[in-house]
């Protein structure tokens, strides 16, 4: 492990890194409430082996990062784009391919918005067009299934790992597609080491507050950088119709759809995804 602690826009970042630095530069940024170690280790060692400088870093509130009380609300999404600029430069690099997954494909749009230079090309996986909390798309909302189990989240002991562990598992086991088998034993080490690490477990439901911003309801197609949407067809958070959506916004966009694909990054799906990425970054790194 790498881990470094890095003071960013007056809080604590946790970042870890893979690959050769002098490599083009690829920044991923995780999703609502999972820290960077849902980044599957091996999966940025494989994606730096195409011969790319991979850093994954926790959002605030999660894993090692600053968090704050839960229950709170101390930043925006906008906050999170400047936070990940902020790795870029702790890290010297100038110009990065920016892949968010879920939260993080819309802290991925923000950053490109506002920071075109630092942003060599963008990938979004498993996520929508960031703007208004209003639906004024008619997109999909997220399964009710997945509100009814996690209101079980508020009578659960949190200070009891293996009920803690148990509880998010089955959360992820929700999220499998039907193409996949639910890899049970690689869920719970990442789960495991996500529990043992995290300053405050609790504090992660605080990205739950985190709203929308009418600002940009309009700004996704201002977007100009190359961007590569990858949806799963049965995702059961942001519905594939998300995925449609937020490549047909932007200005320069191609869609990779997995079939049968949930709401995941899955080992069975690692090789195309981490193909895809190459080809879209070695294409956009001439552009």
């Amino acid at each position: 492990m790498n881990e470094k602690m890095t003071r960013i826009n007056g809080v604590i970042i946790c970042t870890e890194s893979f690959g050769n630095p002098t490599n083009q530069a690829i920044l991923l940024i995780n999703g609502a409430m999972n820290s960077m170690v849902y980044w599957d280790a091996e999966f940025c060692q494989r994606l730096a082996d195409t011969g790319r400088y991979v850093i994954r870093f926790d959002n605030r509130d999660v894993g090692r990062s600053m968090n704050y009380e839960p229950g709170t609300s101390n930043y925006t999404v906008v906050d999170m784009a400047n936070d990940a600029v902020g790795v870029l430069d702790a890290y010297n690099i100038n110009k990065a391919h920016v892949v968010g997954m879920s939260l993080g494909g819309m802290i991925a749009q923000v950053t490109a918005f506002h920071n075109p230079e630092r942003v060599l090309s963008m990938t979004a996986i498993a996520s929508s067009l960031f703007g208004s909390d209003d639906n004024n798309r008619g997109l999909p909302e997220m399964d009710e299934r997945l509100f009814t189990y996690h209101a079980k989240g508020a009578t659960l002991d949190w200070t009891n790992e293996e009920a803690v562990i148990d509880y998010l598992v089955e959360g992820a086991r929700m999220l499998c597609g039907p193409s996949h088998l639910f890899d049970e034993k690689r869920v719970r080490e990442l789960t495991t080491q996500d529990f043992n690490r995290a300053t405050n477990l609790l504090s992660m439901f605080n990205h739950a507050l985190l709203k929308g911003d009418d600002y940009y309801e309009d700004k996704i197609k201002e977007i100009a950088v190359p961007a590569l949407v990858i949806h799963g067809t049965h995702d059961t958070i942001l519905p594939y119709e998300h995925g449609i959506a937020l490549a047909d916004e932007l200005l320069k966009a191609s869609l990779l759809t997995l079939e049968g694909t949930g709401h995941e990054i899955h080992a069975d799906d690692w090789d195309h995804i981490i193909n895809a990425i190459f080809t879209h970054t070695s294409v956009s790194k001439l552009v």
